[in-house]
């Protein structure tokens, strides 16, 4: 092909691209999240939907697709047709924990558009009300003591539940055994009725129940305490020195989604999470509003690959 008829070919593309993205989005938008309904993922999605519904006058309806550690849900957003109706709602567990834990179907750097980053956040380290832990160094001391006799819940493989608490296990030298569940919620409900003793969650899910008493809080695992849960220290201050494991969201969508369509969602996504609507929302559930730009997530979830690879590595972190 000429390199006239090349630059033809181009500028008909772009003018496509844009022409698509002026009358974008003419119809529902679907928003795939790798987890099950009532996870701590899927609260923040369904925040993030109703919010975007709004600003893109269009229904952004959540479409649940739980399972392989968090790949089965982002392999189909990969899939999905890159025009802007099909976008993934990922997760720190699924864009930097879960593919350095597993050989994963996809390229999650290369195969996928960052769009913006949603929201950042911390997790609760709880027990059973039907155990006798009051501290971190309780659930320690009687884990040493009793090697192997203790279980932890995690909401599935490669998230930063299982890979935090295998990393708390490393700092501690506690022998406590991972039982993976599909879903925060249900790992929660057998915490709350001892099936499980213990859990490593996102404040997203378990802080109602430990307002309300149904697990006991211990320690959150930022390097701060918690705006939604400031009675609990963080579990470095609680005994375990240098401890720190953080969570992020944030909407990612097919590579190859034309520029224009992804700075419409970009912005979008930026006007809601400056708003003080979604910011009391997602305190709420113990989260933070955050932004920035689609290069800016880009780098964000490089550095975090990179961060996470390297704890899964010091603490030994498997698929169960």
């Amino acid at each position: 092909m000429k390199i006239a008829e090349c630059l033809g070919v181009f500028a008909l593309t772009v003018m496509a691209a844009g022409a698509a993205a002026q009358g974008y989005p003419s119809r529902p938008i679907r928003m795939i999240v790798p987890q099950a309904p009532g996870s701590a993922s899927d609260t923040v999605a369904r925040i993030i939907a109703a919010e975007l519904t709004r600003y893109l006058k269009q229904q952004v309806v959540v479409d649940n697709r739980p399972g392989g550690a968090l790949m089965i849900g982002l392999e189909l957003t990969a899939k999905a047709p890159p025009d802007g109706y099909t976008i993934g709602y990922a997760m720190i567990g699924a864009l930097a924990i879960s593919p350095n834990v597993q050989k994963p179907p996809l390229d999650v750097q290369n195969d996928l558009q960052p769009v913006s980053q949603t929201t950042t956040g911390q997790m609760l380290l709880a027990v059973s009300p039907t155990t006798p832990f009051k501290s971190v160094r309780d659930l320690v001391a009687y884990a040493k003591q009793n090697p192997g006799k203790l279980n932890y819940a995690s909401s599935g493989n490669g998230t930063p539940g299982h890979v935090g608490f295998e990393l708390f296990k490393v700092m501690t030298g506690a022998n406590i055994v991972h039982v993976p569940y599909k879903g925060g919620a249900a790992g929660i409900a057998d915490l709350i009725a001892g099936q499980v003793q213990t859990m490593l969650e996102s404040t997203n899910s378990i802080t109602p129940h430990a307002k309300a008493g149904r697990v006991r809080g211990l320690a959150v695992t930022g390097p701060k305490r918690s705006a939604a849960l400031p009675e609990f220290p963080t579990i470095a201050e609680a005994g375990v020195p240098g401890y720190e494991a953080t969570t992020w969201t944030g909407i990612v969508a097919p590579r190859g989604m034309p520029r224009p369509i992804v700075l419409r969602l970009n912005a979008e996504l930026n006007r809601m999470t400056a708003s003080p609507g979604y910011k009391e929302k997602v305190n709420l559930i113990g989260s933070e509003p955050a932004g920035g730009t689609p290069e800016q997530f880009a780098q964000f979830i490089r550095s975090e690959y990179a961060k996470w690879g390297d704890i899964v590595r010091r603490a030994g972190a498997k698929i169960d």
